[in-house]
Order: C-alpha cells, then structure tokens, then sequence
C-alpha cells in the first residue's frame, strides 16, 4: 500500500477505497498543501439511490472530513442522454417528469452523510442540467468534439462490452462520455474543481475529462476510482433477491436496511466494516478476530453502524432491537415490515399461497408452494405444511397475521377497512 501525507488519501487507502488515481503523488500533494474540490456525479435513473452508490457518497463524506470541499452534481442533463458504462443494453430514457421527480427525492439523501452550506469546506449540491442544456450543438462540436479520438473512445469497457456482445450502442448513448469530460470541465471552471471520483467503471470518463481540460484550459486534474464492490460469493452488492437495497426509507424500511447489513458473508465483515462504518481500526480488528456464533455480533455492529449512518442512531438501535425481540425472543414486534390487508379478504378466507405473495415473501404462487413445502413458510411463527391453508380472522394476534420466509424475512399483514 502506497503511503501517503495527506489525511485523505492516507484514510481511503486504509479503508480500502481506492482502485486507480491518475496520479498519486501529484493529488497526495495537492490534498496536504491545501484544500482541493472534488466531486461525483449521480443520474437521476431511479426515485433513491441504493446501497451500490453507497461507496461513493462515502468517499465524498471522507473527503470533507478531510477539510476538503465536495461537489454533488446531480445529472439532470445526462439522465436524458443515459450512461452505457456497464450496460448490456440501452437504459430506458426517461421523461423530463420523470426526471425531476428523482431528482427531487434523492437530493435529501445526500444531506444524511455530508454538511452543506456557504463554507470553503462545505459540501454544495449542482446539477449539469444548468450548462449541458445551454450548449449549442455546433458550437460545442466545433468547440470540443475535435479533442475526442473515436478510435480511443472504441477501447474503453463501457463501449467494448455492448460492440464484443453485439448489442447496439446507440448514437445518443455515445456522446455520454463527452457529456461527462465537459461537466469535469465546467465544474473546474466554476468551482476550481480539480478530483473527480467514482466507481471502476467510470476510469475511462474521468480520464476524457482530465484529458479534455489539459487540452483547452492546460489545467492539471485528477481521477480517482474504487473498485465496484461485489460479495465474497461474488454477488453484485447493493442487489437482493427482492430487488435494489435502496437508500430511501420510502422504498426500503430501516428494519430491511439493518437485515441486509446483518445479512452480510463472514468472510466479507472485516471489509465491510473498513468501508461502511467509521469505527476504529482497533475495534475493527477485534471484531474481526471473533470466530463461530460470536461472528454474529460483529454483524449486528455493521448492521447498526451503516445503518447508524444512512438513517440516525436511533432508527438504527430501534432496528436492532426489533430484530432482537423477533428472532432471539421470538416476539413479534410492530416495528417489523408490515402490509395493509383489506379486512373482506380475510373474513372471506385468504389462501396462504396468496398472502406470501401479497407480503412479498414469495414473487409467485409456486415460489410460495415451495416455500411452504420445504418448511420455510410460517404463520405466526407456527410451520404450515399445507398449501391448502387459507388466514381467517381466528389467525390474528394482537390484531396482526405474522408471515416469515425462512428464520430471517418476517412481515406483519395488518387488517383495514
């Protein structure tokens, strides 16, 4: 591991942030000397962003926390164009609707991890929607278009992967990465922006962007990329069998939330630890040295630091202590996830196939059929071995239905009405 003088790059690298940096020595020294500006950009292709993106904001977080100042260029105007980076097929394109909706519910993701406000290190939030839709095609081709090699643009991944697969890349989805350089350019003519960050796939954009400042303002800039994280089993992280792990509680309750963290691999707690939580490399170390059952408690610490960080503590110790009372007292919390269920169904007989189904426990009447024959399907913590089965009001406790999958995914149906 390379050493480094300045606090920021010496924190990444200990919590194994970083993949590649365009130079090392040359942002080490600017990032020890003074504060330096740097920024990540996020699409707005969804209403939340998900535990995926998780890895950047933090980068952003430890970054200020460094002295430095952060950008947070939401893509109002690239959102329109799509990024292909990592795509075997074109992104659906959204309207403009749409798109300020999501914008809209994921700016106040953001304020959960950074500080922002007037100060030479305070975070400020900018979207490139307020300069990409100003530019006249011509003048912007005239202008910039002639510093980008389209052999060069050929080689990099985000095209490669889409040409080796024979799919089609579309024109629109082709100019992403120019779009991308010229925001780098922009923001450092504005806010003397000289970093941006982002995940691996992102190398070749940041590197256009560094390129295409050398060329037009003879400015000297950095990239800096972390890998794209993926379990030790090799699972995509930040996706579940029951979708994206979405940062928005909206979308995913904090219970979900602290579940997913507690979920994680043993082999991967240590890792985790480094990167999504803020606690000591001495208290890190001591958790990963626990071994057999006791690895479960370093797993309900992750859970409730990451989860600490994206919702407050107390959502998160609320969390662990639903958890608790479910699975070590065998209780039924109301803090569980719960469905509305409309009272009709259930005084005229609700089918239990239905209900997994209705509760998300299952995607489908065979995927709950399987559950229930494997053993997997309880009611109010009672294993049910008939398919058969249908709720009545007499299966109400406390005037709830508890359904689990398995020993870890429980939610409460709630009649009304």
């Amino acid at each position: 591991m390379t050493d480094f003088k300045s606090e920021f790059l010496s924190s990444l690298a200990t919590r194994g942030f970083i993949a590649q940096c365009t130079d090392n020595d040359g942002l080490d020294s600017a990032a020890h000397d003074g504060v330096i500006t740097g920024y990540i950009g996020y699409d707005c292709t969804a209403p939340s962003l998900h535990v995926g993106n998780l890895i950047s904001i933090l980068m952003l977080r430890r970054l200020q926390q460094a002295g430095h100042r952060p950008i947070v260029v939401i893509g109002g105007g690239t959102t329109k164009v799509g990024d292909p980076s990592g795509k075997d097929e074109s992104r659906k394109l959204l309207s403009d609707a749409q798109i300020e909706e999501n914008k809209r519910t994921i700016r106040a993701t953001f304020e959960r991890f950074l500080t922002f406000g007037d100060g030479p290190q305070d975070a400020i939030l900018v979207d490139n929607d307020d300069w990409l839709s100003e530019l006249d095609y011509i003048a912007f081709l005239r202008d910039y278009g002639r510093h980008f090699s389209i052999n060069r643009m050929l080689s990099f991944d985000s095209v490669k992967l889409r040409l080796d697969r024979e799919q089609p890349l579309s024109f629109l989805e082709f100019n992403y990465m120019i779009l991308q350089a010229y925001d780098f350019l922009e923001l450092h003519r504005r806010y003397d922006c000289v970093l941006q960050m982002g995940g691996s796939d992102q190398w070749g954009n940041i590197v256009n962007g560094i390129e295409l400042a050398r060329r037009t303002d003879q400015a000297s800039l950095f990239g800096l990329t972390t890998n794209l994280l993926t379990t030790s089993s090799g699972a995509k992280m930040g996706k579940t069998a029951k979708g994206a792990v979405w940062l928005n509680e909206d979308l995913l309750s904090v219970y979900d939330y602290w579940q997913f963290w507690r979920n994680t691999e043993d082999e991967d707690i240590v890792r985790f630890l480094r990167l999504f939580t803020e606690l000591p490399e001495t208290e890190i170390t001591r958790l990963g040295a626990l071994e057999g059952a006791e690895l479960n408690d370093a797993k309900k610490v992750l859970a409730t630091e990451a989860t600490a960080m994206c919702h407050g503590r107390a959502a998160a110790e609320k969390a662990e202590a639903t958890a608790r009372e479910t699975f070590e007292g065998g209780g039924k919390s109301s803090d569980l996830p719960s469905i509305a269920l409309d009272v009709k169904q259930l005084n005229e007989g609700l089918g239990l196939l239905e209900a997994f189904v209705l509760a998300g426990l299952a995607g489908s009447n065979g995927e709950a059929r399987r559950l229930v024959q494997g053993g997997g399907g309880r009611v109010n913590d009672t294993a049910q071995n008939s398919v058969a089965r249908t709720l009545t009001p007499d299966d109400l406790k406390d005037g709830v239905i508890k359904l689990s999958a398995g020993k870890k995914r429980h939610v409460l149906l709630v009649p009304e009405g």
